[in-house]
């Protein structure tokens, strides 16, 4: 008798993405490559003179102003990586090779929908070790102002994301999901980033969003959404931050089982809430599927507390 093991997975193949950068306006490339189990998701530079490497944890995140940027993009680091992220981590894909020509992702359409086309397309592996959770024991809380930003214990994954913001055209709105493959295919990875006109112009000033435009990213005016499309959805706006939550926590290393909320959150504080847990062991624990041997034999002893292998989250 088969018996289902949940096993670490990668891409079936490599794949490659090409756009530019959404604050350099520079072109940038992205080759998707599979990795053996334990690896985890790894950025590397193609253009520096000597290979360099960043693992997508979040004690290599150095900036969340603008996005999410890991290591000093100068030398190793890469920057606007949560939209990948939350590809790779909504899909289940727990190990892959990111080589990529420069300091920025392409920004694509400003979500997560090319990312999940290319995994599609080559298809996912399944490795021969079970996949690790990162298990919520507590809840933990992140408070600024009047944002916050918790994790609780459970079964799932679910995210629970609220926004409000002081414009008519998107106001106060909420997405509440269980996350899965399908919901993350169907309901977020198409959900684009936003901003209003006015600061972005402000930004232009400043040298960053060079590459900003009505093809990577919504535009509100003052009383309007100036793309001709309109939204994707009524709700995109919190869609897209919920979609940056699950890039966000990805960076934990490793799946997380727990329930995320966030009220205003963003970049800032969805990095806060990993800081705030690695820092109590007692809030978490990281737990082990058994380890594929073979169709019908599966170690016994379910999920374990022990990790003996996956990338580390320490």
């Amino acid at each position: 008798m088969t018996t289902y093991v949940d096993r670490q997975t990668t891409l079936a193949d490599q794949v490659t993405l090409t756009g530019i950068g959404v604050h350099s306006g520079e072109p940038a490339s992205i080759t998707l490559l599979p990795a053996d189990a334990g690896v985890g998701i790894i950025f590397t530079r193609t253009d520096q003179e000597t290979s360099t490497e960043v693992p997508a944890l979040w004690n290599k995140v150095s900036a969340t102003a603008l996005c999410t940027v890991l290591g000093d993009p100068s030398k190793e680091g890469v920057s606007t990586v949560e939209h990948l992220m939350a590809a790779l981590f909504g899909m289940g894909i727990d190990n892959v090779i990111a080589e990529i020509d420069g300091p920025e992702m392409p920004i694509m359409d400003g979500s997560s929908k090319a990312f999940v086309d290319a995994i599609e397309q080559v298809g996912v592996k399944k490795l021969d070790r079970g996949r690790r959770y990162l298990k919520i024991k507590k809840t933990v809380r992140v408070d600024n102002g009047g944002a916050w930003c918790e994790l609780h214990p459970h079964s799932g994954t679910k995210f629970d994301i609220t926004i409000d913001f002081d414009t008519p055209l998107i106001g106060r709105q909420q997405f509440v999901s269980d996350l899965t493959p399908e919901v993350f295919r169907e309901d977020l990875c198409r959900a684009r980033t936003f901003g209003r006109v006015k600061d972005v112009e402000q930004l232009w000033k400043m040298g960053f969003a060079l590459g900003s435009s009505l093809e990577n990213s919504v535009a509100i005016g003052d009383d309007k959404v100036l793309n001709p499309e309109g939204t994707r959805w009524p709700d995109e706006f919190a869609r897209h931050k919920a979609l940056d939550a699950v890039g966000d926590l990805a960076l934990a290393g490793l799946p997380i089982l727990g329930l995320y909320r966030s009220y205003k959150g963003g970049h800032k504080m969805n990095h806060s809430i990993l800081v705030k847990l690695f820092e109590d062991p007692s809030a978490f624990e990281i737990v082990e599927a058994p380890a594929y041997r073979q169709v019908g034999q599966v170690e016994k002893g379910g999920l374990a507390a022990a990790a003996a292998f996956g990338p580390d989250v320490s």
